[in-house]
């Protein structure tokens, strides 16, 4: 059976290490050209010590940092990311994140959610359909992205039969 989920949960840390090889594909993948992405010469030019990873590969790594821990059937419903410090070739990107709010079948449309019942109350996994979780990622000068992420949880036959 597939453990109940609660507000206040926290999910298992993933640490990706940067490399100059994720930073380029990321870029070329999202179709963000900018040199600072793939040429280290312009990306000194303009002030900065190497290339950087743009938002859109953060963004996708946020994504598969929840898929990994709900589930390939987990269905990402909206992300909302803010960026801090730069993600430079050699670093490793530690994401973290904590369930703050669980929406269930009963919940009315329109949002309605569990975020005011106590942090001890369990909202079992058959009854949560929703889940936000607040990510955070750091790397070795300090916090590099920030974010929500709302995320349709897998039946808990799915999630059973992809484990």
């Amino acid at each position: 059976m597939t453990p109940p989920y609660r507000v206040g949960d926290e999910l298992p840390p993933l640490e990706i290490p940067v490399t100059r090889t994720l930073i380029v594909a990321g870029a070329i993948a999202s179709r963000d050209y900018q040199d600072v992405h793939h040429d280290a010469a312009s990306a000194r030019e303009k002030g900065s010590p190497d290339i950087f990873m743009n938002i859109l590969t953060t963004n996708g790594l946020v994504g598969r940092y929840i898929t990994d821990h709900f589930g390939p059937t987990a269905v990402l419903r909206k992300v909302a990311i803010r960026l801090g410090a730069p993600n430079y070739p050699g670093d490793v990107l530690r994401l973290t994140g904590r369930i703050t709010e669980l929406r269930t079948a009963d919940a009315p449309s329109g949002g309605a959610s569990s975020a005011d019942t106590s942090s001890d109350e369990v909202v079992d996994a058959v009854e949560a359909i929703e889940a936000v979780v607040q990510v955070t990622g750091g790397n070795g000068i300090g916090r590099h992205v920030t974010g929500t992420v709302a995320v349709t949880l897998p039946e808990p036959s799915a999630k059973r039969a992809g484990a």
